[in-house]
């Protein structure tokens, strides 16, 4: 809960915020239009009234990633002394320029003089194999405080910017003449292809003040994609610093195209944890160390941070996709989730997730082709992801998991399920039946406490209270049974003693890293034919290790350089063919990630791990699961919050995993398995954090994430999320009670450090 000087930021940063929107408003009645915290409908409404042109718009979010879209970490260094001043690539017209402050690698570990493993792999600059007049940081790096910056966006689709093959003016617009000696053949093609300005100009001669919404429902919002998919005009490595003949795809990835096509303006890639490709355990071995972390970056674009503080976190290999649209450098974006991808961003940056039941929308890119993986949309509010949804929904034939049943998709549009304030006073979710999840909301560390406390409060007063919900809850031995909130009758882990020895009997034969059986029973061999037969009528106990926070993990996909070759294959690149040849054409993030990689281009068999359970299988057992507990409790949607642990300190340590509890959210990996709707939405902030830390270990050889002891007063009040969802096919469902919560509560404030730009310093473009 908030303490009192928590509570004194929170409303310092509130009333800051609301001084912006006031100047907002100022500027609206006077006429003038402007694009922070801009819906999709407002900006059409304001093209349609004349108040501003499509060119208009997108020129206003270029200025923004002009000034808020540079470099926001330091190196991590062993002595922290200044380095020479060296820039990036070119976004927005301008290089990128990094600090020439480092930070003394002991801030971050602790008697580095004591330690003797293998040489920790700190921070320096190199030279980009793609472009060997850029530079890039590499290694280890941490957030700068008040940094003012965010590397959100990873390339801008801007003419002479948006390709390094074609870069400059071998990029020049065919109206401007040939194009110069030396450009790649390539290039001619590629330069016919309208940037996002020079689109936005093309719409606005088209359809003035009256575009077709019908036919172009998107209509000149302004997206981001994250680097794992594919744009026909921009630069697509998947974050990668990789040597491409051509670095643009020929495609779009499927939704994107379908974006495109009903009048997006595809205007950015995308800063993310990269696309890693193929990876496996082989000969190959690193010989520097990267500790585990909290910094998810790409060799080519970096590291994103958070806008409402960036020396913390923003989270999710996605988390440019969800700052860009935090910090209004984008309307909306799409999103990517393989474990808690999407979530995490827009949890951390106070924004709408939504994901759908798999299928209903494009797998999770280039290589992202697995059945846990799935794109999302990121918007600042339910209505607009809600939009978006409905307007790339549906079947796409060069995506096979969008061969669902007809069923699924329900015939009226998802925005219908859209609750809006106006309906807050009728207690639009009464006869919803809303189960919290109690296994997601365990106290485990006193990180995780203030988040959880909170959650639990909103879910009774607004939820219940204020909405109308009736609530039921799960039970877990580590969280006290609440008696203001009935049980539910039929629990996960019952409906996990009847099935998983009836379809997946080979769960009980996992063994522990020490080579024993990880869920042994006392006086069973769970090897056994009689142990299922007793377990699945509730005459044998369950191992208490098995619960859904656990259920999540330790699954085997096909190999993965079988997607890598495949899309490769696809892509025809005359230069990089297959993984073999990326590898050769390639900088990589850690030198552990090269060894993984120089492994994987060796693999020839495509099978899984034969000791493993196959994914796709346990993907079926947990909607069994799932479906048998709503329907035995007669629950319509779950809420927990997203994850209980504060924001870490950017380029610090994790929180160690606990209980089954992932380091990075309350229930990594479980809905990615489940392949099922969810919607994250604000829920207000936190102000307190126990930040973790490194220890060296005894023998002195490694560092160790440690749990925090000591209470941190945050500097800013930061952004939680609650988190609705439900077995596959209850997206309607879940998109009601999210948006109803939304609607009752508002809880997102802009971040204050990234506000609207002064007048001098935007661009006109009538």
């Amino acid at each position: 809960m908030f303490s009192f000087k928590g509570r004194a930021r929170y409303f310092a940063a509130v009333l800051f915020c609301l001084a912006g929107v006031s100047q907002l408003f100022a500027q609206a009645t006077s006429g003038t239009f402007r694009v922070e915290e801009a819906s999709i409908s407002d900006i059409q409404s304001a093209i349609r009234a004349g108040r501003t042109t499509c060119k208009q718009v997108v020129q206003s979010f270029l200025d923004r990633a002009k000034a808020y879209n540079g470099a926001c970490t330091a190196l991590l260094t062993m002595d922290g002394k200044p380095i020479p001043q060296s820039t990036g690539m070119l976004r927005a017209g301008a290089p990128v320029q990094y600090p020439t402050k480092t930070v003394a690698a002991s801030t971050v570990f602790p008697n580095l003089d004591q330690y003797k493993g293998i040489p920790l792999e700190l921070g320096k600059m190199i030279t980009s194999v793609s472009d060997p007049s850029v530079q890039l940081q590499y290694g280890w790096r941490v957030g700068i405080p008040e940094a003012g910056q965010l590397n959100a966006l990873e390339t801008l689709n801007v003419r002479g910017e948006r390709s390094i093959t074609c870069k400059g003016d071998f990029d020049r617009a065919p109206s401007a003449g040939p194009l110069p000696a030396g450009a790649p053949a390539a290039c001619e093609e590629f330069r016919k292809q309208p940037d996002a300005l020079e689109r936005a100009a093309e719409l606005d001669k088209q359809y003035g003040r009256n575009p077709d919404l019908v036919k172009l429902p998107m209509y000149c919002a302004v997206f981001s994609l994250k680097d794992w998919y594919d744009a026909k005009d921009m630069r697509g490595t998947g974050g990668n610093d990789v040597n491409f003949a051509m670095d643009v795809p020929k495609f779009d990835s499927p939704d994107i195209a379908v974006l495109r096509n009903k009048g997006a303006i595809i205007y950015a890639v995308a800063a993310a944890s990269n696309v890693t490709g193929a990876s496996a355990a082989g000969p190959v071995k690193a010989t520097m160390l990267t500790p585990e972390t909290d910094l998810q970056y790409a060799p080519w674009s970096g590291q994103t941070c958070n806008p409402y503080d960036t020396a913390r976190i923003p989270r999710g290999t996605s988390n440019g996709s969800g700052v860009s649209v935090a910090a209004n450098l984008a309307t909306c974006s799409i999103c990517e989730q393989t474990s808690a991808s999407c979530k995490g961003p827009a949890s951390r940056n106070n924004i709408v997730n939504l994901l759908t039941t798999k299928g209903i929308l494009m797998d999770g890119g280039i290589t992202g082709k697995n059945s846990g993986d799935r794109a999302g949309i990121h918007c600042k509010s339910v209505k607009d992801a809600a939009l978006v949804l409905d307007a790339i929904k549906g079947y796409k034939s060069d995506d096979i998991y969008t061969a669902i049943a007809k069923g699924i998709i329900p015939k009226e549009p998802y925005t219908s399920f859209v609750v809006p304030d106006a309906a807050v006073k009728d207690k639009p979710l009464k006869g919803v039946r809303v189960g919290i999840v109690r296994e997601f909301m365990v106290k485990h560390t006193k990180n995780d406490v203030a988040i959880s406390d909170q959650i639990d409060q909103e879910i009774k007063t607004v939820l219940r209270d204020k909405l109308g919900a009736t609530l039921v809850e799960s039970v877990d031995p580590m969280y006290p049974d609440d008696p203001s909130v009935p049980n539910i009758t039929y629990t996960f882990r019952d409906a996990m003693a009847e099935i998983l020895p009836h379809v997946v009997p080979e769960y009980f034969f996992r063994k522990s890293s020490t080579g024993e059986l990880e869920f042994a029973v006392p006086g069973w061999d769970v090897r056994t034919v009689d142990y299922d037969v007793a377990l699945s009528v509730h005459e044998a106990p369950l191992s208490d290790k098995i619960n859904i926070r656990s259920i999540a993990k330790g699954y085997a996909n096909p190999a993965n350089v079988i997607l890598a070759d495949q899309y490769l294959r696809l892509r025809g690149d005359e230069r990089v063919k297959d993984w073999a040849s990326w590898v050769a054409n390639a900088t990589f993030k850690t030198d552990s990630e090269r060894a993984r990689a120089m492994n994987a281009a060796a693999v020839s068999d495509p099978r899984p791990n034969a000791d493993a359970v196959s994914y796709l299988e346990m993907q079926s057992v947990v909607r069994m699961i799932v479906l048998k507990v709503m329907q035995e409790n007669k629950i319509d949607v779950f809420v927990n919050p997203e994850q209980t642990t504060a924001p870490y300190l950017l380029g610090g340590a994790l929180e160690p995993e606990v209980n089954d509890r992932g380091t990075q959210s309350c229930c990594q990996g479980f809905t990615a398995l489940l392949g099922s709707p969810e919607v994250d939405v604000p829920a207000g902030y936190v102000t307190t954090a126990y930040d973790p830390k490194y220890v060296l270990s005894e023998d002195e050889t490694e560092y160790i994430a440690v749990t925090g002891s000591i209470k941190t007063e945050l500097p800013h009040p930061m952004p939680i999320s609650m988190m609705f969802w439900a077995g596959p096919g209850s997206d309607s469902d879940v998109i009601k009670a999210a948006s109803a919560y939304e609607a009752a509560t508002h809880h997102r404030v802009p971040p204050p450090a990234f506000g609207p730009l002064p007048v001098s310093r935007q661009t006109s473009s009538r």
